[in-house]
């Protein structure tokens, strides 16, 4: 079948990768979507993904997470894409590419975007079962299936950026990894010895072998053809199941050389500065593929961004040329920071290092300083937290020494460079190019107030990522500059944030939000009754902060009941119609046949609706205000206690049924469910909390859409953090790994209390997490390896809340004082609320809805309603 062009003109793109998506959005951006046919073929069998992020899938990340492509856009531009199928031959002087499946399609311009291959080194059984390389997520699946099923020991030949990644995914696993290095360092490319040092002893503590100055002889397989070792050249011998081979990527450049166009002696699609290779005016070249007119084959993402825009303006016939590009790069390998950026390696005349090294803790950090005094360039290992200001001062002269940038706090007052001191032609995001003038004019001349929305003006921050931080510091320096005051006050009551009140509360031993306000609050807020905002909060803090400060741990004492949102207010959740529903606490999702039968027997004498809940709870509805102490007494009796429903607390921890039970499961997960849902019951928060416990890597429980969520491996635990499956669904991001129950538990009662002394109001574990600066690997280092020294402190609050744990439904049905405000009218206190009625529906009953709307006529009883449901 033949696809001919007619009165339209067509673009032709071979490949579908991050690069070619980003050459469909450029020309989108210039209006050629609209003017031409344009196809694309695709070998993958899945749209552009995030290649850069490709290591993120072993930590929980899908496939559908790591797209770039959104289907919707493609549908808008009317782009023809075609995946799985490959082009597989281009006849330059017809203008045609044929597909694999025959499909035929002619073109006016050809993209090639077909991105590169992995190196494998020509030695021998490279191809025997257990063998690997790592690209594709079809790569990962393989990998990860083989590791599951036939490895303990795996081997990544290569020591670079993917090799890196590789060996992360490896550990991951649960596999005892070894890396091998031809090079005498790791990262040859991007660190010095110095950095490669740092890097070599911070992998190596982590329980990796490391093998420099070694290549790869021979793959040793046994009599079934698989892995079972390898012959290095250096005469040692090395048992592995399995070999991961990582060892760089050369240009996928045969396509072209089949169709006769000119290729580098070393590969690469020769191209001039505007991407058009040098043989056929009508064919273009951009990516990994291609050989730039410098003389180079970028291989990172950022330089093939630049290719694509160059490509697309061109064909529109504007001026735009690629003359060479920023290598620099910050990424996390196997958890440690490394960013190397400008002249790294300080090959320009006359210049000077400026080093700081600390072996112990694992950093390097060193800056290449012109003889004017100008930046060119640096490598940091271990804390790249001044990556983005330092790439933006590269080629200029730094506003203070060079030693105050790289020295740690503590060690000679490092200089803050906010913002402010880079210059307006300072490239903030490399991946997209975007300078600080752009990123200013989509505050000033936009009207941007947020990080998103300068985001989806500039596409800054939209890449690697690594320019985020950077970016929230100058959009709200630049909104104070422009005379936008930056509120960061919790409320109209409040100057402070949350975290700061939280930090006032706690240091203070402050137990009432009257005190608070009257001491802390804004001038004309004191001596007030406070907000419906800066209430719920405060008493949100003192419950929390409870045991600590002297407070009773009774949400409903006090001036702390009168603080309480109205689910709180009365320790149930309120429902559309005015009546209540009661939850209680299922731990684990685990009951016992005698306590489902007190639940129905209380259901059936209430007549309340039932439902299972997806947090494996059973929600009873329809009770009335002044029936709830009656139902938590029955439910006290017979061993039950709340669930917290109504609270932003934890809710629930689920739990699928582990080894105890299923053939697949590796750990007991209800113990583990229950025992974690025990210890944090009633624990006030920011924001509700869900957690769950999954007995293996099949994930029933689906923890990793939970706020904590732990995965049972072999090794013990892993522990994920920051899911969300609300209405912005989340995946949570691997916070620490091969955990035992001692272990576990004590991350989780360090995260859960750093989450609650740092969020905002009402905000979610997932939002929180991608707020907070430094993100996810912030947490881990404050949670994990307690950079802020302040786990003890973390520690000894959350053992205060679980000693001082009380019931609430037990606390209130034990004090006839409490009883007293379970009324629908205080003046009338046995008189019910006649708007309260229900209508039967599937033998159960539901509110009668249109009564709301009729007002005060007489309410169905819940024993009619149900007579009726029956009758039905």
């Amino acid at each position: 079948m033949t696809a001919t062009p007619g009165p339209t003109p067509t673009i032709v793109l071979v490949g579908h990768g991050m690069v070619g998506q980003r050459f469909l959005e450029a020309l989108a951006e210039r209006g050629l979507t609209a003017t031409h046919r344009v196809v694309v073929l695709c070998e993958e069998p899945r749209p552009a993904y995030d290649r850069v992020q490709l290591t993120s899938y072993f930590s929980g990340r899908t496939a559908e997470d790591l797209s770039v492509t959104d289907l919707a856009f493609l549908e808008e531009h009317g782009i023809e894409l075609h995946i799985g199928d490959p082009a597989e031959t281009v006849d330059r002087e017809a203008r045609r590419v044929t597909a694999r499946s025959g499909l035929a399609v002619d073109y006016d311009v050809l993209v090639l975007a077909t991105g590169s291959y992995p190196f494998v080194p020509p030695v021998p059984n490279k191809d025997a079962a257990g063998c690997f390389v790592y690209r594709t997520i079809e790569d990962l699946l393989a990998i990860e299936e083989y590791a599951r099923s036939r490895a303990t020991v795996g081997a990544v030949v290569g020591g670079g950026l993917l090799g890196l990644e590789a060996a992360g995914a490896l550990k991951g696993l649960g596999l005892t990894t070894h890396i091998v290095e031809f090079a005498p360092r790791l990262m040859p490319v991007q660190v010095d010895d110095g950095g490669g040092g740092a890097l070599l002893r911070t992998i190596e503590n982590m329980g990796l072998a490391v093998h420099t100055g070694t290549g790869t002889q021979e793959i040793v397989v046994g009599e079934d053809g698989a892995v079972t070792g390898m012959k290095l050249s250096d005469g040692s011998e090395l048992a592995t199941d399995m070999v991961v081979f990582s060892a760089g990527v050369r240009p996928r450049d045969q396509l072209a050389r089949a169709s006769g166009l000119e290729v580098g002696e070393r590969g690469g699609i020769a191209v001039d500065e505007q991407c058009r290779t040098v043989t056929d005016p009508h064919v273009f070249a951009i990516g990994e593929c291609a050989l730039a007119a410098d003389g180079r084959v970028y291989g990172l993402v950022a330089p093939g961004y630049e290719q694509a825009q160059t490509a697309a303006a061109t064909i529109a016939s504007d001026e735009a040329s690629f003359t060479g590009a920023d290598l620099s790069t910050k990424l996390k390998l196997l958890g440690v920071d490394v960013a190397s950026f400008g002249d790294a390696h300080g090959t320009t005349a006359d210049c000077l290092d400026v080093v700081y090294s600390d072996s112990r803790a694992g950093l390097y950090k060193k800056l290449v300083i012109g003889s004017d005094g100008t930046l060119l360039g640096g490598i940091l290992v271990g804390d790249a937290e001044a990556y983005g200001t330092l790439r933006a001062f590269t080629g200029s002269v730094p506003p203070v020494s060079p030693e105050s940038l790289v020295l740690p706090a503590g060690a000679g007052a490092p200089a803050q460079l906010g913002p402010s001191a880079l210059p307006d032609e300072a490239v903030i995001c490399s991946c997209h190019n975007v300078t600080k003038g752009a990123v200013r004019g989509a505050v000033t001349e936009h009207s941007c107030t947020t990080v998103p929305e300068v985001k989806k003006c500039t596409k800054a921050g939209t890449g690697c990522g690594s320019c985020v931080k950077v970016l929230g510091q100058l959009v709200n320096a630049e909104l104070e500059a422009n005379g936008v005051e930056v509120d960061k006050g919790l409320c109209g009551c409040f100057s402070q944030t949350r975290e700061e009140l939280y930090e006032i509360v706690h240091a203070l031993r402050v137990t009432s939000h009257r005190d608070l306000l009257d001491r802390h609050g804004c001038e004309d807020a004191r001596g007030g009754d406070g907000c419906e905002i800066c209430k719920p909060t405060v008493g949100s803090i003192i419950a929390s902060l409870a045991p600590a400060i002297g407070a009773s741990t009774y949400v409903l004492d006090g001036e702390q009941a009168a603080l309480q949102d109205t689910n709180d207010h009365f320790l149930a959740n309120l429902q559309r119609n005015g009546s209540y529903s009661v939850v209680p606490r299922i731990p684990g999702g685990e009951i016992a046949p005698e306590k489902l039968i007190v639940i129905g027997e209380i259901a059936r004498d209430f007549g309340l609706y039932t439902k299972i809940t997806g947090g494996q709870r059973i929600d009873m509805f329809g009770a009335r205000v002044e029936q709830l102490p009656v139902i938590w007494a029955r439910l006290v009796d017979a061993g039950f206690e709340s669930g917290h429903a109504y609270g932003k607390s934890l809710r629930t921890v689920k739990s699928c049924v582990g080894q105890t039970w299923c053939r697949y499961g590796v750990q007991d997960s209800v113990r583990m469910a229950i025992d974690l849902e025990l210890r944090y019951r009633g624990l006030r928060s920011p924001h509700k909390l869900k957690s769950a416990v999954s007995g293996c890597q099949r994930e029933c429980a689906e923890a990793q859409s939970k706020d904590f969520g732990v995965i049972a491996t072999v090794g013990g635990w892993n522990l994920y953090v920051g899911g969300n499956g609300g209405a912005t669904p989340r995946h949570a991001d691997l916070l620490a790994q091969d955990l035992s129950d001692a272990e576990l538990v004590r991350l989780i009662d360090r995260f859960l209390m750093f989450y609650i002394r740092t969020a905002d109001r009402l905000e979610r574990t997932s939002t929180w997490l991608d707020r907070i600066p430094g993100g996810l690997d912030h947490v881990r280092d404050v949670v994990v390896h307690d950079s802020l020294g302040i786990c003890d402190e973390l520690e000894s609050l959350m053992s205060a809340h679980v000693s001082h744990y009380r019931d609430e439904w037990a606390e209130t049905i034990n004090d006839p004082q409490k009883l007293s405000r379970f009324v629908s009218f205080v003046n009338a206190p046995d008189t019910p609320d006649p708007v309260v009625g229900f209508v039967p529906e599937r033998d159960q009953m539901k509110p009668d809805l249109p009564l709301l709307n009729i007002g005060m006529r007489p309410a169905q009883s819940k024993e009619a309603a149900l007579e009726g449901s029956a009758q039905r």
